[in-house]
């Protein structure tokens, strides 16, 4: 397709019929020229194609949808720290995709954990930009090498369900900047996805769909974005102003009416067609790509069976194992004694291994921890099984609650160990509404307690989208966090509670004690059609460490069968371009073969701007025999030390020291070392009648100059010449005071202020 002359020939109406949706799923073709339309689909963690109802030409939810392989949600891939594994994924996706003649792929979703309670936190990344930067970019990476397309979404600061569609995210720019903006940056930068999927909010008033800066100035210019930005389903109120800001194709179609003011806008005036024009090349590029990518319908197949075993692979590496105590796992194999082990808990027989709304996946393949351990009896030994507890609801009835409760009693009494199988029902968390609570449905948390009185070992394995209270932890004896893994989840877990696995998960979110201790708790959801973001840049882990605050589990958490040592941590600064080489030895210790995730922060010592307290720049997952050690090496640029100065519009680096940190995770920091860099900003006051004496007592370049030019005058602050401890005296006494007030105070003359002035001026070099 040559799209410059395509573009010559296209009419205003077939124009503007280009830049929406044909139905739900396809884009719009033009038979007289040639253009075909292609075919989008849901995702991310499988695909949702949609088979249309006979003759329904797939509109609006018609028809069902494809048996497809459920691979694990982004609430566990997360937890992988695997770039590899997430490349392969999209690999794997993308070839089902190719093979079901589909074109682009909803996903992956990068929006930030703000609060544990939004709907749709099973299909997010990470409370991290970094790591969810890192993970897509590989994913996306492993589509797009098949020659499919994928759709970052939902662009941006769509963190909650609650009014989704009309609420405004009111969020400084800063901190868009440094939390909510840069999974997106980095995925333009390292994947260039080929579509951006606007959210439906609005940011500080502006809808995303119609805001220039967000669409055209930041993404476009600032990022240099070439790719084709669509909306979510129905995200658009104004179509032509989603037109002039950047917004080049509407999804689903509008049945012609947004057609009818666009051809209106452009023949009036009010839209030029020039802004029409980019919308629809970007269409036509997005066309000739998938085109480019394309197979013949039918002629290729995905390998049902062997994708079914990569969800199993993709799942054990996933699984964070959150605590492990008396050696209560492994479960022993049968090798001599075997023990005596009941599951209870219905997601033993039913696990929930996806979230709800228009991520799920339809797949027949579903295998529960029961039935694989059943199926390995002669591996594993027999278990005993009681349902415990619902898999799809809460039990509010007494009678009902003791039955329940009796069951699972009966069943455990001869066990040497008990395997509770908990989580959230699916109507708990689901795109479309948020959590109300952080808690798991009450008759879990009774069974769990009233199991503890048997005195034997208790293990919860968890099936949830985003973190739960666990008023239990304390005293159950493991707990295996399983999230919501796709359809081999019940293998991954069996492998890992009997030791075939050894869990390598480490959570990319952290897990309060309660909902109450969360930064957004104040302000979240909002009121009045608005949610505040006043915790600002201090979100997950960021907030929790600079206020030194205990969790249940940090971020980065997660154990493993063996252990792992850091050693040998070397820092190599290059001062003045603000970079630095770091490399670290792991070593397994241990006696068995595991996967450790080594982390890296960054915590900014110069105090220049308020910061957290460190910051996630690095993190790496390697595989060791017990025994092996390997050298780890990081690279980091000048973004890692880097904050957004809004007053610059720029990525600043502050003169200073920084301590490089390497830990097992946000908590368990083990080794660090400082270094000194430039910085491209330096603490530099301007100087003026106005500047504080404090910041001209703390700059290097000033602080002799300003203690004699002003000891003369600092008697009436009560601050006796000669004393020992003047010069202390002096900087806090006169922190705040302006330059000026001394004519208040001292007595100094506006002459003497000009000649001081003047001074400082060619000290720093502000002439």
């Amino acid at each position: 397709m040559n799209i410059e002359e395509t573009m010559k020939k296209l009419t205003l109406e077939e124009k503007a019929k280009l830049v929406a949706g044909r139905d739900m799923w396809n884009t719009e073709k033009i038979e007289r020229l040639g253009i075909p339309s292609i075919m989008v689909s849901d995702g991310p963690h499988g695909l949702r194609k949609q088979n249309p109802a006979e003759g329904s030409d797939m509109n609006y939810g018609e028809g069902g949808t494809i048996d497809a392989v459920c691979f694990p949600a982004a609430c566990a891939t997360s937890a992988s720290f695997d770039r590899a594994m997430m490349e392969e994924m999209g690999k794997t996706i993308g070839e089902e995709c190719l093979a079901e003649d589909v074109q682009v792929i909803l996903g992956p979703a990068v929006n930030i954990k703000r609060s544990p309670l939004c709907g749709r936190n099973f299909e997010y990344v990470s409370e991290d930009p970094y790591v969810a930067g890192e993970l897509a970019a590989s994913f996306i990476n492993g589509v797009q090498s098949k020659g499919v397309g994928t759709s970052i979404k939902h662009f941006a600061a769509n963190n909650q369900e609650f009014e989704r569609m009309y609420g405004s995210s009111e969020v400084d720019e800063r901190t868009l900047r440094e939390i909510y903006f840069p999974a997106f940056e980095t995925a333009v930068k390292k994947a260039d996805p080929w579509t951006f999927m606007c959210s439906y909010n609005k940011i500080n008033g502006e809808y995303s769909s119609e805001s220039k800066w967000l669409l055209t100035d930041l993404l476009r210019k600032d990022w240099g974005y070439k790719g084709l930005v669509m909306s979510d389903w129905a995200a658009v109120s104004d179509r032509v102003k989603g037109i002039a800001a950047g917004l080049d194709l509407e999804m689903p179609g509008c049945h012609g009416v947004n057609e009818e003011l666009i051809i209106k806008a452009v023949k009036e005036g009010k839209l030029k067609e020039s802004a029409l024009d980019k919308a629809v090349k970007n269409v036509l590029k997005l066309v000739k790509k998938a085109l480019a990518g394309r197979i013949e319908p039918g002629s290729k197949k995905f390998d049902r069976e062997s994708d079914h075993r990569k969800a199993v692979e993709f799942a054990r590496n996933c699984i964070v194992m959150l605590k492990n105590e008396g050696e209560a796992l492994p479960l022993r194999r049968n090798i001599g004694k075997s023990e005596r082990v009941t599951f209870i808990g219905e997601f033993a027989e039913k696990p929930r291994y996806q979230g709800g709304g228009s991520s799920h996946i339809s797949t027949s393949r579903i295998d529960s921890a029961l039935v694989v351990a059943e199926r390995y009896a002669e591996r594993y030994g027999n278990v005993e099984y009681a349902k415990g507890f619902p898999a799809d609801k809460d039990v509010t009835k007494e009678e009902e609650i003791e039955k329940y409760i009796d069951e699972a009693i009966r069943a455990s009494q001869s066990a040497d160990k008990i395997v509770v199988f908990a989580g959230l029902p699916d109507s708990f968390e689901s795109e479309g509404y948020d959590r109300n609570h952080m808690k798991l449905p009450e008759i879990q948390n009774k069974v769990i307690e009233t199991l503890l009185t048997l005195d034997k070992q208790v293990i919860v394995v968890l099936h949830n989208g985003s973190p739960v209270e666990m008023p239990w932890a304390d005293e159950v004896s493991a707990i295996v966090e399983a999230y919501l893994g796709g359809e081999g989840i019940g293998e991954a877990v069996v492998d890992v509670l009997y030791g075939a696995v050894n869990p390598s998960g480490r959570l990319a979110e952290s897990i309060p004690y309660r909902y109450e201790d969360n930064p957004s708790y104040l302000n979240f959801p909002g009121h009045s059609h608005k949610v505040n973001y006043a915790e600002g840049l201090f979100v997950g882990y960021r907030y929790y460490d600079s206020k030194d605050m205990d969790v249940r589990y940090p971020f980065g958490h997660g154990i493993s069968y063996t252990t792992f040592e850091y050693s040998d941590l070397k820092v190599m600064s290059d001062a003045k371009n603000n970079t630095a080489v770091v490399t670290v030895n792991v070593k397994n210790t241990g006696s068995m073969e595991g996967k450790d995730v080594v982390q890296l922060y960054v915590a900014d010592k110069t105090g220049f701007v308020t910061r957290p307290s460190h910051e996630l720049k690095g993190f790496e997952k390697v595989d060791l025999k017990a025994g092996e050690q390997r050298m780890i090496s990081f690279t980091l640029d000048s973004r890692a030390f880097s904050y957004y100065d809004v007053d610059r519009h720029s990525w600043e680096v502050p003169e200073g020291k920084f301590v490089i940190e390497i830990g097992h995770s946000s908590k368990d920091i083990v080794l660090t070392e400082e270094i000194s860099l430039d910085g491209t900003i330096k603490n530099i006051p301007f100087i003026s009648n106005d500047v504080q004496l404090g910041e001209l007592l703390e700059c290097d370049l000033t602080k002799d100059y300003i203690v004699k030019a002003i000891e003369k005058y600092i008697t009436a602050f009560g601050i006796e010449q000669g004393e020992s401890n003047s010069s202390e005296m002096m900087a806090a006494v006169l922190k705040f005071m302006p330059l000026r007030g001394l004519r208040n105070f001292g007595g100094i003359t506006n002459k003497e202020i000009d000649k001081i002035v003047e001074k400082l001026k060619k000290l720093v070099g502000q002439n």
